[in-house]
């Protein structure tokens, strides 16, 4: 196999993890913070945190460094507009990404507190507002990412022609 063919494997295996990985984790978080059940809450909390460090981190830097490498050998300036538009967009997705990151390790906090706490019957159960006030940002940044990376992924198939 090619370098370049090798290259595109690793660019879409782990565009397929990091889109996966973040849809899956939406998915279990806005559903469960939907439940009222914060045993259940400091469980997945501490799962997609986890999920973010194992999947989403190393896909962060794979992404760039393979789609870069891609075009360079293909002889793509980053001028090029699909390209251009595709790097934009990754970086929206990555700079709401950011944020989310820290959302969700203080999260995962306060669900495994509150739910340790309700436990040893030294609380009643029931999450700060603050918590509440993060998973309305966390979901408020999520919706932008995904749809980012969902142009991302229509561009880096279709490849179109756009003008500017």
């Amino acid at each position: 196999m090619s370098i370049y063919l090798t290259l595109k494997w690793l660019h879409i295996i782990s565009s397929v993890l990091l889109v996966g990985t973040g849809l899956g984790s939406a998915f279990y978080m806005f559903f469960t913070n939907r439940s009222g059940n914060v045993q259940a809450q400091a469980v997945v909390t501490r799962l997609v945190v986890r999920a973010d460090w194992w999947f989403t981190t190393p896909t962060v830097f794979i992404q760039p460094a393979t789609g870069l490498a891609m075009a360079a050998m293909a002889g793509l300036p980053w001028s090029t507009p699909w390209l251009a538009v595709s790097i934009a967009l990754y970086l929206v997705a990555g700079a709401c990404w950011l944020p989310v990151v820290w959302l969700q390790l203080r999260m995962r906090d306060m669900a495994r507190d509150t739910a340790e706490a309700a436990q040893s019957a030294q609380g009643d159960g029931v999450l700060p507002p603050l918590y509440w006030r993060y998973a309305r940002w966390w979901e408020a940044l999520g919706y932008p990412a995904f749809v980012a990376m969902a142009v991302v992924f229509y561009l880096m198939v279709n490849k179109p022609t756009l003008n500017f």
